[in-house]
């Protein structure tokens, strides 16, 4: 690695905290979805080579076009799955005295920096998907809507402590205010 990029690591490291990490049922969770979009994807670029082939005044080499467009479909579902891993890896989040740090990415990094007096509302979210998997969201709502951030992935417990804590120390600041 180059001394750039440790600089640049080193700016996204919570200071004197360690990161919380995610579980990794989230990546179950993008897989699931991720096999159900490329499933019906598949399935439709299918019907159409079907539907082409039972034209008579189709070109020959369309179906060809959408079997190919199938096999692309397999290679991005081969890609994203790996990637889902790494982003899943990815988010972190750490409690400080005064703020809430959370952290996501691999190619384009963010760091989002939520003070807790400036908290508006904690929602807890899960899905269908990451409720069969035992996971939920934590989403952090502030006055700005480009400091809302959200900590995925998390197990209920977890997520229902975090959302205690939050909102907790989000009323002990704003009560200064």
């Amino acid at each position: 690695m180059a001394a750039a990029d440790l600089d640049v690591n080193a700016a996204f490291a919570p200071p004197g905290e360690p990161w919380n990490r995610v579980s990794p049922k989230l990546a179950t969770a993008y897989r699931i979805s991720l096999v159900i979009v490329v499933l019906l994807v598949a399935a439709g670029l299918f019907f159409l080579s079907w539907a082409v082939t039972q034209d008579p005044g189709a070109p020959s080499w369309l179906p060809r076009v959408f079997q190919t467009l199938v096999l692309v479909d397999l290679v991005v579902l081969v890609w994203v799955w790996w990637l889902i891993g790494r982003r899943v890896r990815s988010w972190g989040y750490a409690e400080r005295a005064d703020d809430l740090l959370v952290t996501s990415g691999i190619l384009f990094r963010r760091l989002v920096i939520v003070p807790y007096g400036r908290m508006q509302l904690v929602d807890l979210k899960a899905g269908p998907i990451h409720r069969a998997l035992g996971i939920m969201t934590v989403q952090l709502h502030t006055a700005a809507a480009t400091t809302d951030a959200s900590i995925p992935g998390l197990p209920p417990e977890v997520a229902a402590d975090l959302r205690d804590r939050l909102a907790a120390r989000g009323e002990q600041r704003s009560a200064g205010l």
